[in-house]
């Protein structure tokens, strides 16, 4: 497949199970390499998928924000400078100074997404929308989606919801095993993908 990503798009990939969306979103935030051509990336991802992977269980919360700062290529002053936000968000109280493995998993999931959006990237990769934790920290989640959203230099996200791919991309990818069908206009490429997929139920 070949396509480009411009400055200040956002843009959706869709199709069904095993089409290759999220190995191709892998192999854009460079966990999977390119089995045959390049891709050439301009600027720092921040894949917002598999969030809570990479954390040091024997580390502390507070640490883990510095080691996932740190491999994101940031300075421990640019780290520093947004701890107290990272921490305010997560709102785990005394843990953030205790071993992620003491962590419950909704702990660990609001402390990751918190690292993973104050320390985000010029391109945000998203594998579905972020569904965990109470009612509480799903609004605070859906006002901080739509904050880094507005902000991004560029968006890819993976998605399975129409509604959500038109709200917030113009353009849409649509994958087939690994094969694009259409790439266009979100209205026009998911009315497509709505119609074939009846015919084909």
């Amino acid at each position: 497949m070949s396509f480009d990503v411009r400055y200040r798009e956002h843009v959706a990939v869709i199709g069904r199970n095993g089409s290759g969306k999220s190995t191709l979103l892998r192999a854009l935030a460079g966990i999977y390499p390119a089995t045959s051509g390049e891709i050439r990336v301009n600027g720092r991802v921040q894949g917002l998928f598999d969030i809570t992977f990479g954390f040091e269980s024997e580390a502390t919360g507070r640490e883990n924000i510095l080691y996932r700062g740190l491999v994101m290529g940031l300075s421990p002053a640019q780290i520093a400078a947004r701890e107290a936000e990272i921490i305010a968000f997560a709102d785990i109280g005394e843990f953030i100074d205790y071993p992620t493995r003491t962590y419950s998993s909704g702990m660990s999931v609001r402390l990751a997404f918190a690292i993973s959006t104050f320390l985000s990237g010029d391109i945000l990769l998203f594998d579905e929308m972020l569904a965990a934790g109470d009612a509480s920290f799903q609004e605070r989640v859906a006002v901080r989606l739509n904050s880094l959203i507005e902000g991004a230099g560029v968006i890819i996200l993976v998605s399975h919801d129409m509604a959500t791919v038109k709200r917030i991309c113009p353009r849409t990818i649509w994958l087939r095993k690994g094969k694009i069908v259409a790439d266009g206009p979100s209205e026009d490429v998911c009315e497509r993908y709505i119609r074939e997929s009846a015919e084909d139920a």
